[in-house]
C-alpha cells in the first residue's frame, strides 16, 4: 500500500541515522586501524633493528686458550682392536671354507672413556667372533651387507662396554674370502 508522505520520512530518518553512524564509525575506525598499524609497524623496525645489531655488530666473546686446549684433549679419541681372522658357516661339505679378516678402530666421544673401554676388549672380541662365526657369505655383499655389519658389531660393543659409549666401528680392514 502506499504510505503519507509524513509516514515516508518518518521510515527514512532511521535509515538516515544509520548511515550517519556508519560514516563516522569508519571515520573513527580508520583512525583507530592507522594507529595499530603505526604501532605494529614500529614494533616490526625496532625488532628489525635489534635482529641486524645482534647479527652484524656483536662481536664475538673471546676464546680462553685453556678452554680451548682442555677440549682439543676431550674430543674423539680411537681405540684399537687386534686383527681378527674368524671363519663364516655356510660352505656345504667339500667346498672351500670362507674367512673373515678384520681390524677395527673404536670411535669414542672422549679420550676419558679409553681407560674404561680397554680392559673390555677381550669381551669386545668374543661378542664379536661368536656373531661373525654365525655369518654367510651371501650376508657381505655390497656396501649394505658391510653396513649391517657395522651397526650390529656397534650394537654388540655397546653392550660390552656398557655403561660407556662407543660412538662408532670403523674398519681399518675387512676382507672376506
Amino acid at each position: 500500500m502506499a504510505k503519507n508522505p509524513e509516514e515516508k520520512e518518518a521510515d527514512d530518518a532511521p535509515a538516515a541515522e544509520e548511515a550517519e553512524g556508519k560514516k563516522k564509525g569508519g571515520i573513527k575506525g580508520l583512525l583507530a586501524n592507522k594507529l595499530v598499524l603505526g604501532g605494529l609497524a614500529l614494533v616490526l623496525l625496532a625488532g628489525g633493528g635489534g635482529a641486524g645489531w645482534f647479527f652484524f655488530m656483536k662481536k664475538p666473546a673471546p676464546v680462553d686458550p685453556t678452554v680451548e686446549a682442555r677440549n682439543a684433549q676431550a674430543k674423539t679419541s680411537f681405540v684399537e682392536m687386534k686383527e681378527m681372522m674368524i671363519n663364516i658357516s655356510g660352505a656345504q661339505p667339500g667346498e672351500r671354507q670362507n674367512f673373515i679378516k678384520m681390524k677395527v678402530a673404536l670411535e669414542i666421544a672422549d679420550a676419558k672413556l679409553a681407560p674404561d673401554i680397554q680392559p673390555l676388549l677381550p669381551r669386545v672380541e668374543d661378542m664379536f667372533q661368536v656373531y661373525l662365526r654365525e655369518l654367510r657369505p651371501a650376508d657381505l655383499e655390497g656396501s649394505a651387507g658391510t653396513f649391517r655389519l657395522k651397526e650390529e658389531l656397534l650394537r654388540r660393543v655397546n653392550m660390552a662396554v656398557h655403561p660407556a659409549k662407543v660412538d662408532a666401528v670403523l674398519f681399518k680392514e675387512l676382507l672376506v674370502q
